[in-house]
Order: C-alpha cells, then structure tokens, then sequence
C-alpha cells in the first residue's frame, strides 16, 4: 500500500492567512488545492511535506476578469472554470484548445491554474499556453508581492522562482486586440502528458506583414517553455506558409527534447516543428476572422 509519510494539516480561508501558515511551519510545508500532482508524489515518498495546507477555501484567489488592460487569472481558478469561460474564450482561444486537452473532467473540475504553473512539469500545456501570450505571474510574501515575467518564473523541471513562504496569487495575460492564437498536441492516449505541443499567438497587420508573435512549445525542452528563436525570425515577415515553416524549422532545431517511454529524440524535435507550423497556421487563421479550414 502507498502510505504518505504523516504530515500536519491545516485549512487557510484567506490569502493572509496561508501566508501566515507557511510561515509558521517552515519551508516543507506545502499548499494543495486540487492535489493531483502532489498527493501522488506523497504516496510515492517522493515528496515529504511537513505540513498541508488546504487552499480550496480562499475564494479571493477564484477569479477571472479584465482589470488594468490585462485578462487577470486567480491562482484557484479551475481548469474547467477557464475552459468555460465566455470572457477567456473572447481574448485568448488558445486557453480553450489547450483545456480541452488536459487530462480529464476529474482532473479539470479540480486542479488550479495556479498548481499547474507552480508543478512546473517540463510537459505541462498551461505552461506553454501562457508563455506563447506573455503572460506574468504575482507571486505574494510577507514581505508584498511581485510581479515575474513566466519567462522567468520556471528555472528548471519542477522549480519555479517561488521561494519558501511565498505563494502564487495571479497570473496576468495582456490584452492585445486583432490577434489570434491557438494550441496544438500530439498525445499517446486522450488526456495524457503531450509527447509533444505548440502554443501561438499571432498579430498581422493589413499589409499581411507580422508585427508581433508568441511561441510556446511543452515537452521539449524549450527554454521557459518558448521558442524565442522562432518568434524573432517571424516578426516583419509575412504570414506565409513558407515563414511558418522556417520558424518550425528553427523551433525544432532549438528543442531539446530527451528520449523516453513517449518517444525517442528526433521524433520529438520533428514534432516540435510540426506542431509549431500548425498553431502559427491556426492562429493566423483566427486572427484574420477565420478558422482553420478557411471558412467564416
């Protein structure tokens, strides 16, 4: 049987509260909401938190709205809640192709956009979603709150710049209208960790020259979960078929993928390219007023 070693446990019904707790018991403490990710580790032994502390009653951290010239994301908000949002859906598709592709309702209903970010897995599809737009983070101590770029907010597989007594509050995603954006992924079995996945967000100006671009990849090792490689390529050059496919080029020869159970290297950097030439395709598509297939 899978027995996690004994823990305290406690529940926060405020932001302040939580922080006072982490506080109190140190830095193994731990904070769960939807807990797909730790509880198994904790079975496992592979984690051995001190203490628990329960989040799923700190409603001031369940929100999405438009504040400030920014779509502003509570860390507890539900994958489910950002699939269905009206408002999501309006400025940033790619949040919906990328939900509907992770896991299971089970998983969905439960887990946190703010847990997904802070597990920091290297095949994490919210991860690369919010760095194709990019995205921020605020990150709340004792001390204030700061605001970090996520492409500095991952610094390697399962570690993020969150230090000991801090916690996760918002992520904070700027709003830029006349642009498109989509996610795409390549998976073993519906719902499973990506073998492979692109995020982009796309901006065109009438001339059909693009002005601005965002490239996320997942599970390639890209860095900060972008291909800045790609994206500086793109920008001033038209939106075409024959740009797309060199930035795939680029994406791919800039990937570091590592070999395992879902596949080996090469064919993890062909789907780099690969998938990074079908987001920027359906992502253009969009920002034009189109779908993917060319109709209205």
């Amino acid at each position: 049987m899978q027995v996690p070693a004994a823990f305290e446990y406690a529940k926060a019904t405020t932001v302040s509260q939580t922080l006072d707790l982490l506080a109190q018991w140190g830095e193994d403490a731990r904070v769960i909401a939807g807990g797909h990710s730790l509880i198994p580790m904790m079975k496992l032994r592979l984690a051995r938190p001190t203490a628990l502390i329960d989040i799923n009653d700190v409603s001031e951290l369940s929100y999405i709205r438009v504040e400030g010239g920014e779509l502003r994301i509570g860390a507890l908000t539900r994958h489910a809640e950002l699939l269905e949002s009206a408002l999501v859906e309006e400025h940033y598709r790619i949040f919906r192709d990328a939900e509907r592709v992770i896991a299971d309702p089970i998983v969905r209903n439960r887990g946190t956009v703010g847990g997904s970010l802070c597990q920091a897995d290297p095949a994490e599809d919210l991860s690369a979603a919010f760095a194709a737009v990019d995205a921020s983070v605020v990150i709340q101590g004792a001390r204030g709150s700061r605001t970090v770029p996520l492409t500095e907010f991952h610094v390697g597989p399962y570690e993020t710049v969150v230090e000991p007594g801090e916690l996760l509050t918002e992520v904070r995603v700027p709003i830029r209208p006349g642009g498109g954006s989509a996610y795409t992924k390549v998976e073993r079995r519906i719902g499973d960790w990506a073998v492979a996945a692109a995020g982009a967000a796309i901006w065109i100006d009438p001339a059909g020259t693009i002005t601005s671009v965002g490239i996320g990849l997942a599970a390639v090792g890209a860095e900060h979960f972008r291909a800045a490689q790609a994206e500086a390529y793109l920008v001033g050059r038209p939106a075409t078929e024959e740009s797309f496919a060199e930035a795939g080029r680029i994406a791919a020869e800039h990937s570091n993928p590592v070999a395992d159970q879902r596949g080996p290297v090469d064919y993890k950097r062909h789907l780099a390219g690969e998938l990074t030439v079908r987001a920027l395709r359906a992502a253009a598509a969009r920002g034009r007023g189109l779908n993917a297939s060319g109709e209205a």
